[in-house]
């Protein structure tokens, strides 16, 4: 194997800083009671567990593209020196090599062997000829594709989702075994209470939903390496490529910009609820300014006098990919400053109120500080709006990274992310005929992404608010109704 070297990048690092908050919340969480109980509440919830399942497969894909690196050049003759390529590929590019390398002239539509456009192409006679002309790379093992293609791809899907289900097999092996291990039993009978329903835990729906999951990705895998199955863009990139590369993008900026947000947010909103007066008035006074500021305006501002920044000194980045992060990084700095508004209002409200109940004032009746009742009695009992805000706002910021990069203040063209993909398609709408996959992957992918995200929010919600009850909304609508007249039928005899 070649040597490589290893680079982090701004993001990278963030990204790597915020799974170590993760981990680190997770122990805290394992270590005490009072913080498992909400999460086995998520846990029980189905939706919460399904969406969870799909989110795990994005965040995957995410950190693959996280781990980048640069190839070795071989040396100049003569010299000893290790020279290093300029290209920043990820791990995820090694694992989509073929995808990345496999570049047509321009568009073809999925599964296509033939162009998406007739050319002038010269016959074997001598002739000139307008026809669709052959693709270089898809399909290009057919011998007469008009009889083979549909037999290829049947064959192709057939051997993936075999591979699907051995692996299937394989990942409900694994998790049955740590559910019955957990819980002291044997493999049978936890296998059976799964297929029954009868866990508390919903094994099966997760394993179903690890099924359709396999059962996409297998025959994908497999025929991704012969056809473009969701075709090509406009210079011939495979679109299924330039979509696994966007998950990074919409991961970052949904999970960095909640790292800037929450300092602004949690400092300011405790500090405006418990010391109330002239510090109350100075932090709305700012949330307030700052709210009247139309927030796009604001970022495209921001975001283009970066643009100029960067352009004025091109010897600070050594790569292309360093620039596109630097600025990506800017973007999440400046949608975390301009986001912290709603969680800081809802903090100072929630404050407001902690700071009149009977344990915050015999904490201060003892002679504790106000920071230090701010950190032990106040942000533990702020938490719950800490986590539901956040969980929420993911997917808020994953689709305002669409909308910026659709009007052109966005991430860097060179970065791939669902908002350029869906700004590079929007003009092959009129095309005859219409080129509607670009649009069709970015907008399906994102969609998922964040129908999976809303779901677990809302998980999320129902076992941590305290003024949400959670079993009562687990509940059938039968359970529902029966409850709602069990203290009316009471009242009445």
């Amino acid at each position: 194997m070649m040597p490589i070297l290893p680079v982090i990048l701004w993001t990278d690092a963030l990204v790597f800083a915020l799974l170590g908050c993760v981990a680190a919340f997770v122990w805290l969480t394992v270590s005490r009671e009072h913080l498992r109980a909400p999460w086995r509440k998520v846990a029980r919830s189905t939706s919460g567990m399904v969406a969870a399942t799909v989110l795990a497969c994005f965040v995957a894909v995410g950190l693959l593209d996280c781990l980048h690196y640069r190839k070795a050049l071989l040396p100049e003759p003569g010299k000893a020196e290790q020279r290093w390529s300029p290209e920043v590929l990820s791990a995820l590019d090694a694992l989509a090599a073929p995808l990345r390398q496999r570049q047509e002239r321009t568009f073809s539509a999925p599964f296509a062997v033939h162009g998406h456009s007739k050319e002038s192409i010269t016959r074997p006679d001598g002739t000139m000829a307008r026809e669709y002309p052959r693709l270089k790379h898809g399909g290009a093992h057919l011998q007469d594709p008009a009889r083979e293609r549909g037999a290829d791809i049947a064959a192709g899907a057939s051997r993936g989702a075999a591979a699907a289900a051995l692996a299937w097999v394989m990942l409900a092996s694994l998790l049955t075994g740590v559910v019955a291990a957990a819980r002291g039993s044997s493999f049978a009978a936890v296998s059976g209470a799964a297929w029954r329903g009868e866990l508390d835990v919903p094994l099966r729906a997760v394993l179903l939903t690890a099924a359709v999951i396999l059962l996409v990705a297998g025959p994908l895998i497999v025929l991704s390496g012969r056809y473009h199955v969701f075709g090509t863009d406009k210079v011939g990139q495979d679109v299924l490529y330039l979509t696994l590369k966007s998950i990074r993008t919409g991961l970052v900026i949904g999970t960095v910009t909640t790292l800037v947000m929450l300092p602004f947010a949690l400092a300011l909103g405790l500090m405006a609820g418990y010391f109330k007066g002239w510090v109350d008035d100075i932090i709305q006074y700012l949330y307030t300014t700052l709210s009247s500021i139309p927030g796009v305006l604001l970022i495209a501002a921001a975001v283009l006098m970066m643009q100029v920044y960067m352009d004025a000194r091109p010897e600070t980045f050594d790569s292309v990919t360093r620039r596109a992060d630097f600025r990506l990084l800017f973007l999440c700095v400046i949608l975390g400053v301009t986001s912290w508004t709603g969680l800081c209002r809802l903090l100072r409200g929630e404050t407001l109120k902690l700071r009149e109940l009977e344990f915050v004032q015999a904490a201060r009746a003892f002679g504790l500080g106000p920071w230090r009742i701010l950190a032990r009695h106040v942000l533990p009992n702020v938490l719950h709006i800490v986590i539901i805000s956040t969980v929420l706002g993911f997917s808020s910021l994953v689709l305002a990274e669409a909308v910026l990069s659709y009007v052109g203040v966005g991430v860097d063209p060179a970065m791939n992310s669902f908002g350029t993909m869906i700004n590079a398609a929007r003009l092959e709408l009129a095309r005859e005929p219409v080129v509607w996959w670009s649009l069709g992957a970015a907008f399906g992918c994102m969609l998922l992404l964040v129908l999976a995200a809303n779901l677990f929010a809302d998980a999320v919600r129902d076992a941590l608010d305290p003024r949400v009850r959670a079993d009562f909304l687990r509940a059938s609508p039968w359970r529902q109704l029966a409850a709602r007249t069990r203290p009316a039928t009471k009242a009445s005899s």
